[in-house]
């Protein structure tokens, strides 16, 4: 059994929260928010014990891993007290707003033999892991190039100051507008392509601000970019192009192009989004180059332009409506307790993390110029969940 405590009650905790239920071997001992009366509210819904203080969080001797769900200005701080109480650290996205501070929450970690580890954790989830066993298995050939979309509309237009946990927490659209979709968002497709193909070599970006004014309480001087496009360059030849945007249509989808065919997936967030199988064959790049045979029933049957899914290396039992509802945001949490027990390293390691988290800091600040940023962090190859080798 693993004993934790969230510090932080705002918007996600929620869905850490709904999460939890599957896994018997986490117990939540208790929760804590410096906003006292968030932590009342969310406490009260849920029926959860509070610690008044961050000390008290840390001084309770039962506490082994926390749950650091602060705003992300906030979550060096936060870490770096539960590290030096030797306390475990599972953080929400990013492990810290400077590469400085992520890498010296590693190694302070290293240094206390403790276990650091970051958001997001959809690589271990089932849609990513059929995307990796079918490229171990060679299914489209040598990957040369991945394209991949985290857009999510104009979220100034959809009136998120009205957004709402169940429990009662407001969607905090300064500070995400203050952090940005970058930094916010990346690391969902980056943790896909760092586990799938290694180390990322470079990074050449850019990033805009094309909406300055999304709400008359946030000032446009303090705003994070609202859209970056980013060019990853990975060790192992792939090239990876990447857009995160609050400006463009919604789109989560990803292809991965390889000499034999592509995959695709629709959605990053959805742990069980069907996974596709595109293959290529002389006829099929004729039908795709010529709309008018696209249209013909007979030759999108032999040639297998509709789409369908591939089966999933394994079903989630549970069900509900929303994208953000097929996410398992405990899974993380879990994996981190499960590597502690059996003293192994975490599949979301701390070179891991902090690796993802340089990259997207990489990505945010690049500014409205394009610039080329060589990546430094090193990290363990990551190995497939048990239930997808």
């Amino acid at each position: 059994m693993a004993r934790i405590a969230f510090v932080g009650c705002g918007f996600v905790a929620d869905y850490y929260i709904d999460r939890l239920s599957m896994y018997p071997s986490l117990e939540l001992l208790g929760v804590m928010d410096r906003d006292h009366s968030r932590a009342e509210r969310f406490a009260n819904y849920y029926g959860l014990n509070i610690y008044d203080t961050l000390e008290d969080v840390l001084s309770d001797e039962r506490v082994q891993i926390v749950v650091n769900l602060t705003n992300p200005r906030s979550h060096y701080e936060v870490s770096r007290a539960c590290l030096e109480a030797g306390k475990h650290v599972y953080s929400e996205k990013p492990l810290a707003t400077s590469f400085e501070d992520a890498r010296d929450l590693v190694e302070l970690a290293r240094a206390g033999g403790l276990y650091i580890s970051s958001a997001p954790c959809n690589v271990l989830g089932e849609t990513a892991q059929t995307i990796w066993k079918l490229l171990r298995e060679d299914k489209i050939g040598k990957v040369r190039v991945v394209y991949a979309e985290m857009d999510d509309g104009p979220i100034h237009q959809m009136h998120p100051e009205n957004w709402v946990t169940k429990s009662g927490s407001a969607w905090p659209f300064k500070d995400e507008y203050e952090v940005g979709c970058t930094l916010e968002h990346a690391g969902y497709y980056i943790t896909w392509l760092v586990a799938f193909f290694g180390r990322v070599k470079t990074v050449t970006s850019f990033a805009s601000i094309q909406i300055p004014h999304k709400h008359p309480d946030v000032n446009p001087d303090e705003l994070a970019p609202d859209l970056t496009v980013a060019c990853l360059h990975f060790e192992s030849g792939v090239v990876a192009r990447l857009t995160c945007s609050v400006v463009a249509p919604h789109d989560h989808s990803v292809r991965i192009i390889g000499d034999k065919g592509v995959l695709t997936t629709n959605e990053a967030w959805h742990f069980e989004s069907p996974v596709y199988l595109h293959a290529y064959s002389r006829l099929r790049f004729q039908a795709e180059k010529y709309p008018y045979l696209r249209s013909n029933v007979m030759t999108r049957m032999l040639f297998k332009l509709q789409k369908y899914p591939l089966p999933l290396v394994r079903n989630i039992a549970w069900k509900k409506a929303m994208n953000h509802d097929y996410m398992d945001y405990a899974r993380g949490i879990a994996e981190l307790a499960s590597a502690i027990r059996e003293q192994r390293p975490s599949r979301l390691s701390d070179g891991f993390s902090l690796h993802v988290n340089e990259v997207v800091l990489a990505i945010q600040n690049a500014g409205p110029y394009s610039t080329t940023y060589e990546v430094t962090a090193q990290f363990e190859a990551m190995t497939p969940m048990p239930w997808a080798q």
